[in-house]
Order: C-alpha cells, then sequence, then structure tokens
C-alpha cells in the first residue's frame, strides 16, 4: 500500500472485462468531487513506457522472448511509478491505473510459465514496492471477454482461450491470497452497478485516509 497523501487505485483483470470503462467513471465520479485524479495505463502512462508499450503489445513483434516480454512489462512499470504516479500520490491525487503489477504475475508469471514468486519480485523491485490501496479485479470468463474484443487484438488478445483462462486463474488466486485488498466483482454486471460498488469501496479509502 501507499505511505503518500494520495490513494492508488488499480484495476485488474482478463482482456475484455471492461477495466478502461470503469476507470473513466471512477475517474469521472471523483472529479465530479472535487478531487484531483490521475487516470493511467500500464504499460505505458509516459513517453518511454509508452514506447515500450509498442513493442511488448504490437503483433509486429510476434515471439518475443517471455523474459524479455516480463523485463519491457517491469521497465515500464519503473518508468511510469518514478515519473507520474508517486509524484501525484505525493501531492495527494487519486491515481486511478488500468493494469498494474498483477497482470505481469498473472500473464507472465503464470500465462507465460516463468513463476509467479519472480515475476512478482521483479515488480516490486521495479517500482520500489509500491502496492495499491485498492485493487478491483474484474473478473470475466475468458471466451466471454474475448468475445467482447474488436477484430485487431493486439500479442496478448490473440493468445489462445486456454491462455486466458488460465490468467483468469491466477488473478483469482491473487485475490484470495490477500482479500483485504482486493474487491472483486463480475465483469458481466452492469456497468453502473459496478461502477457504484467501486466507488462506495474507493470512498471509504478516502474517508479514512482523510482524503485525497
Amino acid at each position: 500500500m501507499t505511505t503518500s497523501p494520495g490513494v492508488f487505485v488499480a484495476f485488474e483483470g482478463g482482456d475484455g472485462a471492461g477495466k478502461s470503462t470503469q476507470v473513466r467513471l471512477l475517474g469521472d465520479a471523483l472529479s465530479a468531487q472535487g478531487l484531483e485524479v490521475v487516470r493511467t495505463r500500464e504499460p505505458g502512462g509516459t513517453p518511454a513506457a509508452e514506447a515500450m508499450r509498442h513493442v511488448v503489445l504490437t503483433p509486429e513483434f510476434a515471439g518475443l522472448d517471455p523474459r524479455a516480454e516480463a523485463l519491457l512489462y517491469a521497465a515500464s512499470r519503473a518508468e511510469h511509478v518514478a515519473r507520474l504516479v508517486q509524484p501525484a500520490l505525493d501531492r495527494g491525487a487519486v491515481v486511478i491505473t488500468d493494469r498494474y503489477i498483477d497482470s505481469s504475475i498473472a500473464y507472465q508469471g503464470v500465462g507465460r510459465g516463468l513463476g509467479p514468486d519472480v515475476v512478482g519480485e521483479i515488480n516490486l523491485w521495479a517500482t520500489r514496492s509500491l502496492l495499491p490501496d485498492l485493487t478491483v479485479l474484474l473478473d470475466v470468463d475468458a471466451g466471454q471477454g474475448l468475445a467482447r474484443l474488436d477484430s485487431s487484438p493486439d500479442r496478448l488478445e490473440a493468445e489462445p482461450e486456454e491462455f486466458h483462462a488460465t490468467v483468469r486463474s491466477a488473478f483469482l488466486s491473487l485475490a484470495q491470497g490477500d482479500p483485504s485488498r482486493y474487491l472483486v466483482l463480475s465483469a458481466s454486471g452492469e456497468r453502473e452497478d459496478i461502477a457504484a460498488q467501486v466507488l462506495d469501496r474507493v470512498q471509504s479509502l478516502l474517508v479514512v485516509g482523510g482524503g485525497a
């Protein structure tokens, strides 16, 4: 968890879970309350991190070595945290990110078979052990999530359904291991209902923390 005056919220889940939509809805709701909100995504968030995003997600780099893939995600995350996330938290903002460390553990650690502990340690080092105050896991059946995607999938979206089912199980295992830090919601619910539950949980963090 953060030790900064801000609040750090990460949205996780499989491809097609609706994370981007919920990031937008939460950000809009909190901004309407007069809070400073920083919405971002991973990989990405800064020019250098966006450049690394291009390498890890663009189909032209199909066949990228799994270790190289994992390290690029970690490098992008290190830049993201150092240049954007931590400074925003230090000034008291609410930072909302579409994906964070759990995605690397689920996709590269488990999905690619590199080992969740190894990938987790690399990313904790890269981020100086910065963890979200809340991780919202939008749980979606692999097939259902893939069906929601457009016709131009990125490198990871293009993986077979079996891969995505493995990733889903990995996300659920992470949440079960630290339930107090997670809010697990079915991605098949109405988006307004999901947004209301997320906002309610984040509001409780703002009250405990004295606001952002």
